[in-house]
Order: structure tokens, then C-alpha cells, then sequence
């Protein structure tokens, strides 16, 4: 598969710079496969939609993992604890006029990895910035609305954006279950190869109780809220260990095994989320659903509006 596939032209007006005065109040695309039927209803609206299936929701929660140096200027962020010594993967930057053993603040780099990523030591625990996506360039009031409201595990650089929608009122409307994946940033680098196959991820570590995965398991219907969610579902559901690490890359020909219905929100062009919506929407169907939310104003990106496809 071409990557200019995952290509589509977006108003910069469209990208949403700040979140819903209630999370509830965002838009949602709704998405039948079977008939090709498209509506337009609000977020608020989910649990008369999905009726009484099992909503799998990735209770990460993010860490302030975006850490200012004073000399040089610059900062670090932290993408994946790596063990329990306060030993972490992350990114620096100037990362030339960065040193493997030298301690900047809190934060003292252990090795280089490349690509300015390196294995360092927090003296501490973490103790940044919200970190905002690029594309967002308004500072956040309230850096819990970059969390969901059921985030009990931290460990993630970015949020699982389609979980912020949910309220505590909406979700006490559905039948929930829990799943742990902690989102590194690999997860939304763009795709940088011309052939999709070429692309790697790093891959992300996950987990899920025992108790949880026998429940969705023996669901009759599962709602996968979030991409992320779905890669810990069809990981399990090809037999991995309920705790582990997932480098599961899902495009197109892909075959789900237990994700009946996805939520989902309007992702980047060029990014490994847009090539998973596309496997299981279908690449030109998600094709048109995207025209068909850009013609009515859709807002995109992490504090945008959702879609699901049933």
C-alpha cells in the first residue's frame, strides 16, 4: 500500500486547539459498514447508539513528561519507563550539545540511542509539562482534560485521545471493561516511507487482568474505544500473553478477530492511527467519511470530534 494513501488536504481552521466545554458535547460520525449509512449525532448520544455491548476503554494515563533544561536550553521527553530504578526512554533536545553522562536537572542521560532518543535517569518522579501534541499550539487551562476521566495507570507521552469524550455520567450508561497500553510517540510518528510495509513500530507495552480479558473475550459485541485499544485486543486475540509488549502494525487486509465496532477520533494524514481506521472502515470508505467531516466541519485531531464505525 502507497503511504500517499493516507494523504488528505485539511483546513488548518479544522484542527481543534482546545477541548469541548463538556467532554460529551463533541460531534460524532456514525458509520454503519453493513449499509453504508452515515449519521451525525453528538458524543452524549453513544450509549443509545452501541446499546449493550462491552466498551473496552485504555485506562493509561499520561505522565508530565515534557522536562525543561536550562543549559542548554532546551528539554527532554519522556516516552516509556524503562524499569524501576527511574531509568526511562526519552527524547532530547539539542541533542548535539548533549552529553551520555552529564546530569541536566532532574534528568541525567545514561546513553544515546539515535534519532535523538536516549536511555537516561529520572531523579524523581516526573514532574514537566502536559505534553501537548505539535499541532496544538494554545496552552491547555486544565492539563486533566488532556487525560480521561477513568486513567488510573500512568506511563504515557501522549493521550488515547477517543477516550475524552467520555464523562463520568456517560460511562456509568455503559458496560465497561479495562485494558492498559501506554502510548509512546511512535504510536503518531508520521510515516516517513513511500511503501506502508516498510514502516516499523517500536512497539508499546500493555496489560490486562485476568478478570477482564475472560470478559471480553465471551462479549457478544466489542466497542474498541481508541486505536490503542484495538492493538491490545487483536494482540490478545492472537494468543499474547496478557502482559507484554505489542508491536502489532494494522493496515489494510488486516483480519480483526474481537473488535466488532470501533470509536475512534480524525487522525493525521500519513499516520499509522489513519492506516488502522482504513482497515477496518475501508480505504475508500474512510476516505469519504473524512470529505463527508470536512464538508461539515468536523473538528480533528486529539481535542476534536469522534467517530465510530460499527
Amino acid at each position: 500500500m502507497r503511504v500517499d494513501v493516507l494523504d488528505y488536504d485539511l483546513p488548518p481552521a479544522l484542527i481543534a486547539q482546545r477541548p469541548q466545554a463538556r467532554r460529551d458535547e463533541s460531534r460524532l460520525l456514525v458509520y454503519e459498514r453493513m449499509s453504508g449509512s452515515v449519521d451525525h449525532r453528538t458524543f452524549a448520544e453513544l450509549p443509545d447508539v452501541i446499546a449493550d455491548a462491552l466498551a473496552v476503554v485504555n485506562d493509561t494515563r499520561v505522565v508530565p513528561a515534557r522536562i525543561p533544561i536550562e543549559r542548554p536550553r532546551g528539554e527532554v521527553l519522556l516516552l516509556e519507563r524503562i524499569d524501576g530504578d527511574g531509568v526511562w526512554e526519552g527524547l532530547a533536545r539539542p541533542t548535539r550539545r548533549l552529553r551520555a553522562g552529564r546530569r541536566y536537572g532532574d534528568v541525567e542521560l545514561l546513553e544515546h540511542l539515535g534519532e535523538g532518543r536516549w536511555r537516561l535517569r529520572l531523579h524523581g518522579a516526573p514532574s514537566g509539562q502536559t505534553p501537548l501534541p505539535p499541532y496544538i499550539s494554545e496552552p491547555l487551562d486544565d492539563p486533566e482534560r488532556y487525560q480521561t476521566v477513568y486513567a488510573r495507570e500512568p506511563g504515557s507521552a501522549a493521550a488515547p485521545t477517543a477516550g475524552l469524550h467520555f464523562t463520568p455520567e456517560l460511562l456509568a450508561r455503559l458496560d465497561v471493561a479495562r485494558v492498559t497500553l501506554h502510548v509512546g510517540l511512535d504510536t503518531f510518528r508520521p510515516v516517513a516511507v513511500d511503501d506502508l510495509a516498510e514502516h516499523r513500530l517500536h512497539g508499546e507495552r500493555y496489560e490486562v487482568a485476568l478478570d477482564e480479558w475472560a470478559r471480553i473475550d465471551a462479549a457478544p459485541r466489542v466497542v474498541a474505544v481508541g486505536t490503542t485499544s484495538v492493538r491490545v485486543l487483536e494482540t490478545l486475540a492472537r494468543g499474547a500473553p496478557l502482559q507484554g509488549r505489542t508491536d502489532l502494525f494494522i493496515t489494510p487486509g488486516f483480519e480483526f478477530r474481537r473488535v466488532d465496532a470501533l470509536l475512534t477520533n480524525f487522525h493525521l494524514p500519513r499516520s499509522t492511527l489513519l492506516a488502522l481506521v482504513m482497515a477496518f472502515a475501508g480505504v475508500e470508505e474512510t476516505r469519504r467519511l473524512y470529505r463527508e467531516a470536512i464538508s461539515r466541519e468536523y473538528r480533528f485531531y486529539s481535542f476534536g470530534d469522534a467517530m465510530l464505525v460499527l
